[in-house]
């Protein structure tokens, strides 16, 4: 599968297919999603229906169930029957609106701050032998390797536009600097300091009251030259 996807999302999306398939029997479809959290964020990275996304959003909505769990805390949950489970009772409540009678959450191992878990549900109660916890786990292990890869590229690539806007913020800043500078015949200190004074006095950013200086010229906005 690997070899024959495009990039990190199609073979996560393809094995979540194959999980899904595994697990189920003639009478149980069983929904499968990927959870990834990362910072102040939960995304479903990979499903195999748009069934499955919206009982990973059901989750999300509540900040709580078993796959959130086995995300956060790094241990497999398993709810048997939602109409008797006693951990997380209004969660309990939504998602047996939903059909959904049991699921199981099982943690997959990632790198730094962010967390993942492999997720499941079915129509039925008890639906998850210990053979299908055990293939769960198996598939789990699976996904570990590129979810991280792909964690790793995200990060590199956040981390790239933060310098990118950073440098661009400063470039406009440094122009603005010089401008006032050469109107008020000042020190770079001075034109700083008149800088910030109107960026407090407008209550606007920095860099925006620098922008406006730049724009004033009639020059257009400035551009940050990168190698």
């Amino acid at each position: 599968m690997v070899l024959d996807s495009d990039d990190v999302e199609e073979f996560l999306t393809k094995l979540v297919k194959v999980a899904g398939h595994t697990l189920s029997a003639e009478d149980d479809e069983v929904l499968c999603g990927v959870t990834l959290l990362r910072a102040r964020t939960k995304t479903t990275v990979a499903s195999n229906s748009p069934d499955a996304q919206k009982m990973d959003e059901v989750q999300y909505e509540y900040n709580d169930g078993p796959c959130l769990r086995a995300a956060r805390l790094g241990v497999v949950h398993y709810v048997s029957d939602f109409d008797t489970e006693e951990r997380f009772p209004e969660y309990s409540r939504a998602i047996s609106d939903h059909g959904i009678k049991s699921a199981l959450g099982v943690p997959i191992r990632l790198e730094g701050d962010a967390a993942a878990a492999l997720n499941f549900y079915s129509p039925l109660t008890d639906a998850f032998t210990e053979r299908a916890i055990e293939a769960a786990e198996r598939f789990a292990a699976e996904v570990s390797a590129s979810l991280r890869l792909a964690v790793r590229i995200a990060s590199l690539t956040e981390s790239s536009a933060d310098m990118r806007a950073a440098m661009e913020s400063r470039t406009t800043i440094d122009l603005a600097v010089g401008v006032i500078m050469g109107q008020n015949r000042c020190s770079q200190d001075a034109a700083m300091s008149i800088l910030k004074a109107a960026s407090s006095a407008r209550n606007i950013k920095l860099r925006d009251v620098a922008a406006s200086v730049l724009q004033s010229l009639g020059q257009g906005p400035a551009r940050t030259h990168f190698e």
